[in-house]
């Protein structure tokens, strides 16, 4: 056995772990969801197919057995020419696999769920100084689809997992979402817009999403308004809470309306499909933070006056630095008096107030 064909089994196997005693944090429907992208992963199928509702099901009681034996299993250090490596080190890990084209990947995603995978490499480029991997065929992977990542300043694109993070997208997109998307498949070239459209023209549709994902992470990686040691801190204190949501949707609105981030790539190289997909996108708190986009794209459309999108990035970073500066405020004030209940309540209730009465005056 291969060094690539024996360090697959061992990722696959912390991969089991992490699953096993994690699928708790998501709800009914969200392990639905990633157990389905799971199956199609393991099954080599494309992101629209879908098999025999008894197939899965039977699939689903062999993974639910398999889990329910690792319950109480603890992640094992990664082998490697005789050597063993801590799972999470990944400089060390990579030094050794590089060099045979693939690329290994460790880290702690929403709640702490520790996430790991395995993936070829098709190809190595600079981007703003950044070392970029766009990493194709999957190896290894858990119930995370990540479509993209940073990991040791270096941005990992996960072609395998983007592509079923992508059609999701399309094809669960809420009302609100709709017209963004036909604009951004419009200027995709799609001149129908059914699913065997879509299915066609998904390498063009992904090609277009791919700068999106790539100056995500630029722009995280280049903004400093969120001290990495900080971030880490207030994460690890406030797992699976309102309060770590929130942080991470100013993290991610800092990354995308940093002048290196998302939109003012968008803006300053005129990608009309690009924007149309940001703003079909825009969900969850990262949308409660950023209402300016979603007026100003309205406009946008009418228009095409790119200052609008450039105003509204201002606009979305400076109060995204704003309600971050005060969230860091009250962690370190609620550390330094070892009262980290209170400065999570505090958060909770004292910025979601403030997001909620300068967005909505009226209420």
């Amino acid at each position: 056995m291969n060094d690539v064909e024996n360090i697959t089994h061992q990722v696959l196997h912390n991969c089991d772990i992490s699953d096993a005693q994690h699928a708790g944090l998501y709800s009914t429907c969200g392990l639905a969801l990633r157990l389905r992208d799971l199956y199609k992963w393991e099954h080599r199928l494309n992101p629209w197919e879908e098999k025999d509702t008894s197939e899965i099901l039977d699939w689903i009681g062999e993974k639910e057995a398999l889990w329910e034996k690792l319950a109480d299993a603890k992640h094992t250090n990664l082998s490697l020419q005789g050597k063993d490596y801590d799972p999470f080190d990944t400089p060390a890990i990579n030094a050794v696999l590089e060099p045979r084209g693939v690329l290994y990947g460790a880290g702690y995603a929403f709640s702490l769920k520790p996430t790991f995978f395995l993936a070829e490499i098709e190809n190595k480029s600079l981007n703003n100084g950044y070392t970029v991997y766009t990493l194709g065929r999957e190896l290894a992977r858990d119930l995370l689809t990540l479509p993209a990542l940073t990991q040791e300043q270096r941005i990992l694109v996960r072609i395998d997992s983007a592509r079923l993070f992508l059609w999701d997208q399309m094809a669960y997109i809420k009302k609100s979402g709709r017209a963004a998307l036909r604009f951004a498949l419009k200027h995709c070239g799609l001149k129908k817009q059914n699913p065997e459209a879509m299915q066609q023209h998904l390498p063009a549709i992904l090609a277009a999403q791919k700068d999106n994902y790539i100056y995500h992470e630029i722009g995280e990686l280049s903004d400093s308004t969120f001290d990495p040691k900080i971030w880490r801190e207030l994460i690890a204190a406030f797992p699976h809470s309102p309060a770590e949501l929130l942080a991470r949707g100013l993290k991610d609105l800092l990354a995308d309306t940093h002048p290196n981030g998302t939109l003012y790539h968008l803006v300053e190289n005129r990608k009309l499909a690009g924007l149309g997909f940001y703003a079909a996108f825009l969900d969850g708190m990262l949308k409660e933070l950023f209402p300016q986009l979603q007026n100003a794209f309205e406009d946008f459309t009418k228009t095409y006056n790119w200052h609008m999108i450039k105003d509204a990035a201002a606009e979305g970073h400076q109060h995204a630095k704003n309600v971050t500066s005060e969230m860091i405020q009250l962690f370190q004030t609620g550390k330094k008096k070892k009262q980290l209940r209170w400065a999570k309540e505090q958060i909770e209730k004292r910025l979601f107030e403030k997001i909620k009465r300068e967005y909505n005056p009226g209420t």
